[in-house]
């Protein structure tokens, strides 16, 4: 008899199991806890909107080919500036952008085209930064609300606790959970934004170095005539 009942015990439990959602489970904590677990999934989708969107940009911006310079260097060197600035407003890469802004200036001094080129890195750079500080605010945010949903439950809790005389664990499961699930929802959305972040910032870093890199190759293509 007794390992038959043990049996059907297991199995009772594993069909509730199975009955139990994840959505279940993330909005067992009552109206306090449901809310904070929206406003968490909500910014976990904006981050990972963000960090797609950018990390495709970021990637597309640091394409760039070699043969991209060498076509400017025949230009200038054949004194064709026109077709050089045509090339670079038909090439969409920042690295083009830059050259081309450094060809409309050719004729001034050195000085005035690095800086009118550097001017427009920073613009690109700009650009390529956009909304890296909204996933950087997630990653920090993400977990403090977590904890904040931990407060709250445990607050929940506490006061179920101290009004009534017979204390179930019933009682006390909504609190708990609010605590315990908004906590580790917020720092799961806190690290992948973290993650995301990062992963954003090199790469970044990434196309600044190409940016540099070409931008000297340009100077010095615009001092070999004088030389």
């Amino acid at each position: 008899m007794f390992p038959n009942t043990l049996f059907l015990q297991v199995t009772d439990i594993e069909r509730t199991t199975e009955q139990e959602s994840i959505l279940d489970l993330l909005f067992a904590g009552g109206p306090i806890g449901v809310i904070i677990v929206i406003v968490l999934l909500v910014m976990s989708v904006i981050a990972l909107y963000i960090f797609i969107e950018r990390y495709l940009t970021i990637k597309k911006a640091g394409q760039v080919d070699q043969n991209f310079m060498n076509n400017i260097r025949a230009n200038v060197s054949s004194g064709n500036i026109q077709a050089a600035r045509t090339l670079c407003q038909n090439t969409d890469t920042p690295v083009a952008r830059m050259v081309e802004k450094g060809l409309a200036r050719i004729g001034k001094p050195l000085r005035d085209i690095d800086a009118a080129i550097e001017n427009v890195g920073n613009l690109e750079i700009f650009k390529l930064e956009k909304n890296l500080s909204t996933v950087a605010s997630i990653a920090g945010a993400a977990p403090m609300i977590g904890f904040l949903g931990t407060v709250t439950g445990m607050i929940i809790a506490f006061f179920n606790m101290a009004k009534e005389q017979n204390v179930t664990p019933q009682l006390l499961a909504g609190g708990i959970y609010q605590a315990l699930i908004t906590t580790a929802l917020g720092l799961i959305v806190g690290i992948i934004a973290f993650i995301a972040y990062n992963v954003l910032v090199v790469n970044v870093d990434k196309v600044v170095y190409k940016m540099e890199r070409y931008t000297m190759e340009f100077m010095d293509l615009l001092q070999e005539p004088s030389s």
